[in-house]
């Protein structure tokens, strides 16, 4: 779909007295080495070196153009051969790194040129000599073969220093190397002609065999083509009285396969680099093929030329074949003009046709030479002259902005122009929908649509010397085909021999632009679209322009500007508006095109184009706007008003919205995460979009095209047509496109709920609506799958986030479906399909509404009401409609939902008469028991009144809290159900809640005795003493409780009761000093004047819980100072050798110790133990193989068992010991208060050492606390803790790396040390 644009010209006419005679392109120094000579007339050469110079841009003003012929060296270059009439240069090679020129002579001599000769080297040297004469000659592409067939039949292969590694004879006996056998594959023969066919020969056995006749006009000249990587090179030559042989040669000179016999095969030959054909010419009867040959040498594959019978005949057989570097284009040279031809889906296209530099002045042939670097970049030259020529490969297509988007595709194919509108019909190339006959060549052509209510195309086609205008409706039934309106003839403002018209581009929709040159100059011809007529002709004096820039996207845009090198001008002068980010003498071929801004007046001043912006893609890769580089792997990019779209090198698609070219984002290589980058196939390139179907075209590497929707235009297209509220067209595009319709809301959802009734009018169809409502959920798909990419406004975003907490709490989906109710029961009240879905797909769905506005439907029209039904039992499960009809008390309805079933009739008719047997409240109490709806069967039972059935009922379901709520205003009832509740409380081990129960009937008796059950001593006793209770039981009960309180170390609450109901004072103030409430036991005696129990009771227990206390304090102490060390030890052994911390099979030495033949990897099909880091964690990496056992329970119990012991050695062994170090801390912490009391205690009691002591060894504990805390919980900053998370590795090595790091350690909270107040006294 790609065509050949010319980009570049430059033309030299050979100074006179000299004959050009060979070129070559010197690729370091960007020129060309020109030689001239020798003749019959005089045998010396020049050489002569061609700088095509372009100034770059000086003061805002383009630089003219230079043309400089340089000498290099001349010589007098004698023919050694006698039946030769003058030398002729058969080969010239530039070898930019040494600066030298070799020139392989037919007379035999190899002559290198050396520009800058060292000290003792000759600046011409005859470095080697072929006595019996040179036929031809070929460098390999790499620069390092040399090869050379000879006169005397015999091949070459020489090194680079000229030194001679091989040397082969060719012989008749070559012919027998390759045993040619063709199954005959594709060809008419070999196929199926149905199962009747009687096949009587061997379809593998052609019909003709050729024998390799030769030509009557062979030259007999031979020719020689390497291989794109060098490895082997063919030689084309006639063998004597037999016929024309390829032998393909490896680098070593040793035969490799020869051709089969092919009748007509003349000279030419080229290899195609990617290596996979051998191109030459076979003349047979009116026609020329370019036929191809395998390696092996058979036959694969011909196209014809596209030539006269009359051309045939005059170019007798100097026709010549050259593939360019990247094998995309094949030159056919024949005597006068040269032929560009193209390959897609193995069809060959026609792209140009370039005549001769000077036309009329010579007889020789042309002579044609590729640039080894830029593919689409030759020379082309003759006696009289060289020129140098660039193309681009384009696709010209019509307008891609909405609505003239039809995605028109114009492909040359020589006197052939192929039209296809990709909007109306996707068919693949080679086809067409049209095609344009022309009497001559197309050289270029532009398309454009205009009128958007009658859309018609317009296509300008420019030939040699004319231009062609064709109108072509687009829309017309039955298709018309585009017809010819006028056609003009172009030629130079004056009389011009080297005038050749290049590009053509629309400006507008009132004129075409014809960009042609001279050898001197360019012109830019403008042509009025209606009449054909030059209306302008504008002369760029010794000046060539390179391109024009139309205004891309921009529907019917004109020419905006032009291309110069690497600057862009202004079309009416020679003002630079922007220099391209490469050099201007760089030569680099460059693709460009451009937008206008919103504001077109707009002028940065800083040469950014004026409200324009200019997108380049070198041949590099580079990608460029307004100078700025956005990509450096770009392979072909378009430009639409809302994206500009590029295809990568790593075969991605990306999205770019367009905005100010400072604010242009490029999206990062994740298609899988963003929806603005996509991958395609490799090598895939972009034809043309269409915004409105949201489609894109690419082409394949072989040929063949593919259409594609990307996300990024379809999400685009969407949010333009909701931003429009154009709701119909948004939502069949996410219908069409499998795009989740909850973006209809949550792009705007504001603007979505208030036109709910717009949407309703424009969707039209019951069933959009449907789906719509049945699509919804409360995910905002606007933050997840399709989070927007396009940078919103900071109010817009100030707003959104308002609306958002408006509407926090609030269920979405139940929103969007009661706003839908409201404007379906006010607009449209018929529409019963779309109301019954909008209650059944609320969140949870609202069954029972759905089924009473069935049961309204069903008393205004039986017939509707039936498909009501039908149509919510496809929304829901049919038995829970039973369920909830039944529980409407409606027995029609539930009726005609059970009808609609899998349900035996023979189940529910029996049991729905029975219910309609029975009164109203007797109804409502069976089907509520029915459906398990216990409570509101029990209300229907207290509604008819049945006590002794209420209470039996509420008995067996347990339903207190529901009857005690039903009897609340009757005293009566209710006692005798609150006295029901008790009982069943205490039945199930809820004492408290039944103590309280039995107070509120006032059975104190039973309330005590729950208390005592639930440990609540204060309510039992009281309880106890309301009762009352005899003495003896209240003094029992009372013991009971302080023994309890005693075991579970409650002192306190124990020596209360001692005191207060068994006036136990001595037992008092022990349990007091037991609990270190010295203050208390103190208080207690001196209130009931009991000094006696001083010193018993007051100074032992003082001292009993000094000694306890330093026992706990030195116990924790020692336990610090034996765990700290340990976790130390562990964690250095942990760095220095995590293998042998985790009992790996490595001992010592870290990684450098690991045997070479040992893997640490784990691998999925383990199945005889565990790895590394699966040992401790039983987790695997990865998906277990199915012959693996996974872990059971019993394991699992195990192992938790052995982490829980932190045996010494162990794995485990760390983490029990951090966890034994923070109970440690916990269990100080909460000892601080009882040691505060005690030291205080021992103060008041006169033993102020034993005080300093105890405080001493609290204040000791609590500073080791916190150093040992400091050491074992690390503090990590924000920045190491966001490098330790980029660095811990993914799946099952990242459980490896939290076992090494210790990371489930890290999180633990950090206990804290409480502080520890100290006495002033001490």
């Amino acid at each position: 779909m790609r065509n050949l644009r010319n980009v570049h010209r430059s033309l030299l006419e050979t100074p006179k007295g000299l004959t050009l005679t060979a070129s070559a392109f010197d690729v370091e120094s960007n020129s060309i080495v020109c030689a001239f000579g020798p003749t019959q007339e005089d045998v010396l050469i020049q050489l002569k070196r061609w700088r095509n110079v372009a100034k770059s841009p000086d003061e805002g003003l383009v630089g003219r153009d230079e043309h400089s012929l340089e000498h290099i060296a001349s010589w007098d270059a004698l023919c050694p051969i006698p039946d030769l009439e003058c030398d002729q240069v058969l080969d010239i090679h530039c070898f930019g790194d040494t600066s030298t020129v070799c020139l392989v002579f037919a007379g035999g001599d190899i002559v290198v040129v050396r520009e800058f000769p060292e000290n003792g080297e000759e600046k011409i040297e005859i470095v080697g000599s072929v006595d019996v004469g040179i036929s031809a000659a070929a460098w390999s592409p790499e620069e390092g073969l040399l090869a050379i067939a000879t006169r005397a039949r015999t091949f070459l292969f020489m090194t680079r220093n000229f030194e001679n590694i091989a040397d082969v004879a060719f012989s008749a006996d070559d012919l027998k190397a390759s045993k040619h056998v063709d199954v005959g594959w594709g060809k008419k023969e070999t196929q199926f002609k149905g199962k009747r066919a009687r096949a009587l020969r061997d379809p593998t056995i052609p019909e003709t065999v050729d024998e390799g006749a030769v030509h009557q006009l062979d030259r007999k000249n031979t020719t020689i083509s390497w291989r794109g990587d060098g490895a082997y090179v063919a030689v084309h030559s006639l063998e004597p009285a037999s016929r024309r042989v390829i032998r393909v040669y490896s680098r070593e000179g040793i035969l490799d396969s020869v051709s089969e016999p092919v009748d007509g095969l003349i000279g030419a030959l080229s290899w195609r680099p990617a290596g996979n054909l051998i191109s030459s010419i076979q003349r047979l009867k009116g026609r020329i093929d370019v036929v191809f040959f395998e390696r092996n040498g058979l036959r694969h594959g011909q196209f014809t030329l596209r030539i006269t019978e009359a051309e045939i005949n005059d170019f007798d057989a100097d026709i010549s074949l050259k593939w360019n570097v990247d094998s995309s284009v094949l030159a056919v040279c024949f005597k006068d003009r040269v032929q560009l031809w193209t390959m897609g889906n193995y069809h060959y296209y026609l792209k140009q046709e370039i005549y001769g530099p000077v036309l009329g002045l010579e007889d020789q042939p042309l002579s044609f030479t590729w640039h080894s670097e830029k593919p689409l970049k030759f020379v082309l030259s003759s006696a009289g002259g060289i020129q140098e020529l660039e193309y681009n490969s384009v696709v010209a297509t019509g307008s891609i902005s909405s609505p003239l988007d039809y995605g028109i595709v114009a492909v040359i194919d020589g006197k052939i122009l192929k039209l296809t509108p990709l909007r109306l019909a996707n068919i693949p190339p080679p086809m067409a929908f049209h095609e344009i006959s022309l009497n001559e060549i197309a050289l270029d052509v532009s398309v454009t649509v205009t009128r958007p209510k009658d859309p018609v195309a317009s296509v300008a086609i420019l030939q040699h010397g004319r231009v062609s205008f064709y109108e072509w409706p687009l829309v017309a039934k039955p298709s018309t085909p585009p017809f010819l309106k006028w056609s003009t003839k172009i030629t130079s403002g004056e009389e011009n021999r080297t005038f050749m018209p290049q590009q053509v581009v629309f400006d507008a929709e009132i004129s075409l632009t014809v960009l042609a040159s001279t050898a001197d100059r360019s012109e830019i011809l403008t042509l009025d679209i209606l009449s054909g007529i030059i209306v302008d002709t504008s002369i760029f004096p010794e000046l060539r322009l390179d391109g024009l820039i139309g205004q891309g996207a921009t529907a019917n845009g004109g020419v905006s500007r032009l291309l110069k090198g690497n600057a862009i001008i202004s079309k009416g002068g020679l003002d630079v508006d922007l220099i391209l980010p490469f050099p201007a003498n760089s030569s680099h071929r460059i693709e460009v095109a451009s937008i206008q801004t919103q504001d077109p007046n707009s002028d940065n001043g800083d040469r950014r184009g004026n409200g324009f912006i200019f997108f380049g893609l070198f041949d590099t890769g580079l990608l460029s706007a307004n100078g700025i580089v956005l990509a450096r792997n770009c392979t072909s990019f378009l430009v639409t008003p809302e994206h500009l779209i590029f295809t990568t090198g790593q075969h991605l698609l990306k999205f770019v919205h367009m905005a100010a070219v400072e604010d242009l984002d490029v999206p990062p290589d994740t298609p899988e995460l963003d929806e603005r980058c996509r991958s395609i196939e490799r090598g895939a390139k972009l034809v043309t979009v269409m915004p409105s179907l949201f489609a894109l075209v690419m082409q394949m590497p072989r040929g063949n095209l593919e259409t594609i929707y990307p996300r990024a235009l379809v999400l685009a297209g969407i949010r333009q047509s909701i931003n429009e509220k154009k709701y119909k067209k948004a939502f069949l595009a996410c219908r069409s496109h499998r795009v989740d319709m909850n973006i209809l809301h949550d792009h705007d959802p504001s603007k979505f709920i208030a036109n709910i009734g717009s949407f309703v009018d424009q969707a039209e169809k019951v069933e959009y609506i449907d789906l719509f409502l049945s699509q919804l959920k409360e995910e905002d798909v606007s933050k997840t799958m399709y989070k927007e990419t396009l940078h919103a406004s900071a109010s817009n975003k100030n707003l959104v986030s308002l609306e958002i907490e408006d509407d926090r709490g609030r269920s979405k989906v139940n929103k969007i479906c009661d706003t839908f109710l409201k404007v379906l029961h006010v607009h449209t009240p018929t529409r019963y399909q779309n109301i019954i879905t909008a209650h059944v797909c609320k969140l949870p769905p609202d069954l029972d509404a759905g089924l009473t506005e069935v049961a309204r439907i069903q008393k205004q029209s039986q017939e509707e009401a039936e498909k009501t039904v039908e149509h919510i039992c496809f929304l829901a499960d049919v038995n829970k409609l039973y369920d909830n009809a039944l529980g409407l008390y409606d027995l029609d309805l539930t009726l005609l939902i059970a009808q609609q079933s899998q349900k035996d009739p023979r189940e529910y008719l029996p049991f729905l008469q029975s219910l309609q047997e029975m009164p109203q409240l007797r109804r409502q109490f069976s089907i509520d028991n029915h459906l398990g709806r216990y409570g509101k069967a029990l209300t229907n039972l207290y509604q008819i009144n049945a006590l002794e059935e209420f209470k039996g009922y509420m008995l067996k379901h347990s339903l207190y809290t529901e009857a005690l709520e039903l009897y609340r205003y009757r005293p009566d009832e209710l006692s005798d159900i609150m006295r029901l509740y008790a009982d069943y409380l205490r039945d199930n081990s809820k004492p408290k809640e039944a103590g309280i129960a039995y107070e509120y009937l006032q059975n104190y008796v039973s309330a005590s005795e729950c208390y005592r059950i639930a440990h609540h001593w204060r309510e039992s006793l009281a309880c106890a003493m309301l009762a009352p209770l005899p003495e003896s039981q209240l003094l029992t009960l009372a013991q009971t409780l302080a023994s309890t309180l005693v075991e579970s170390k409650d002192f306190f609450s124990a020596a209360i009761i001692y005191l207060d109901y068994l006036s136990d004072i001595p037992t008092s103030s022990r349990l007091f000093c037991k609990g270190y409430f010295f203050a208390d036991a103190l208080r207690i005696i001196s209130l009931h004047k009991r000094n006696d129990l001083l010193e018993s009771i007051i100074d032992t227990g003082l001292v009993d819980g000094m000694s306890a206390t330093i026992e706990l304090l030195a116990d924790c102490k020692s336990q610090l100072l034996a765990q700290v060390p340990r976790i130390r030890e562990l964690r250095v052994k942990k760095t220095e050798d995590p293998l042998a911390f985790l009992n790996g099979d490595v001992i010592g030495g870290g990684v450098d110790s690991i045997p070479d033949n040992v893997s640490l990897a784990p691998t999925d099909a383990t199945t005889a133990g565990n790895s590394l880091f699966t040992r401790y964690t039983n987790r695997s990496s990865g998906t277990l193989a199915t012959n693996a056992t996974r872990q059971t329970s019993k394991n699992r119990r195990r192992e938790e068992r052995k982490r829980a012991r932190g045996k010494k050695g162990s794995v485990y062994e760390e983490e029990y010991l951090v966890n034994s170090v923070v109970r440690l801390v916990e269990r100080v912490n909460s000892v601080g208060d009882e040691v505060s009391r005690l030291i205080s205690g021992l103060m008041r009691g006169r033993m102020r050492e034993r005080a300093r002591a105890v405080e001493n060894a609290m204040v000791e504990l609590i500073d080791l606390c916190r150093v040992s805390v400091e050491e074992i919980f690390p503090k990590n900053t924000t920045e190491e803790e966001k490098e330790a998370a980029d660095l811990r590795p993914k799946g099952g090595d990242g459980v490896l790396w939290d076992s090494i790091e210790g990371s489930d350690m890290k999180k633990k909270d950090v206990p804290i040390v409480k502080g520890f107040e100290k006495l002033s006294l001490l």
